[in-house]
């Protein structure tokens, strides 16, 4: 084999192993979000948490994530922030995020629902009844607000694109905990005004098998071009 035909053999060796070493990359993509979906099932079917057992550190959110928890509290509705951008059935609106004060007196964002948008004022809010006293809730946990991209990151106001947990307990100087309660309607939905159809966490596992068809198809490909033109084609016999 002369130089030039040992440089062809070895780019397309690279070539075909690099692009199937990318189609097994995919396939364990899909495999971790198949695990990931599976550990979301089996925690949403476990015992609804009591508020003692809220986690109050960082360290202990993580095995609480997606659970469902069973709160009661006072709202601080004064310190509502409505997260706009925020869609719901396809239609533009805002997530209401009101803090949940506690009976050991810490607070947690919970994310009550979503209310539409004023087409013509877009800083016209929609009404929303916050009951006085103490609430019953019911919601599953997540570790934040779902972020969204933002250009002035130090926003304030009632009305925001993102919302920091501790950005926002230095600000309002609550003992906030580290996690983000999202409602549900639960038994009896709340007569509140807002729409709690959230979205379930979709993990699209079908287009990582549909990358790594394509990615094991190029490599396919190289190796089938290769034979052809390197091995195959030049030992035929001329017409």
């Amino acid at each position: 084999m002369n130089l030039r035909g040992f440089m062809v053999l070895l780019a397309a060796l690279v070539a075909a192993l690099a692009t199937a070493r990318l189609g097994l990359w995919q396939l364990d993509r899909a495999a971790q979000k198949t695990a990931l979906h599976d550990e979301l099932q089996d925690r949403g079917r476990m015992p609804v948490l009591a508020p003692t057992e809220l986690a109050r550190s960082a360290e202990q959110v993580g095995a609480q994530l997606h659970r469902r928890v069973a709160l009661q509290g006072e709202w601080l509705a004064d310190r509502s922030v409505y997260l706009d951008n925020r869609q719901m059935n396809g239609r533009p609106g805002f997530y209401l995020v009101t803090p949940l004060r506690l009976a050991d007196g810490d607070a947690v964002l919970v994310q009550r629902g979503w209310v539409p948008r004023n087409t013509q004022e877009r800083e016209r809010l929609a009404p929303v009844v916050t009951p006085s006293g103490t609430v019953h809730i019911e919601g599953r946990i997540a570790p934040s607000v779902a972020r969204l991209y933002e250009f002035d990151a130090a926003a304030s106001g009632p009305i925001r694109q993102n919302l920091d947990i501790a950005s926002f307990a230095r600000e309002s100087g609550l003992a906030l905990r580290p996690l983000v309660i999202v409602q549900l309607d639960g038994g009896t939905p709340p007569d509140d005004g807002l729409q709690r159809q959230w979205m379930p966490a979709v993990l699209d596992v079908s287009k990582h098998h549909g990358y790594a068809f394509q990615w094991f198809a190029l490599s396919a490909l190289i190796t089938g071009l290769y034979v052809w033109f390197q091995l195959l084609r030049p030992r035929r016999p001329p017409r």
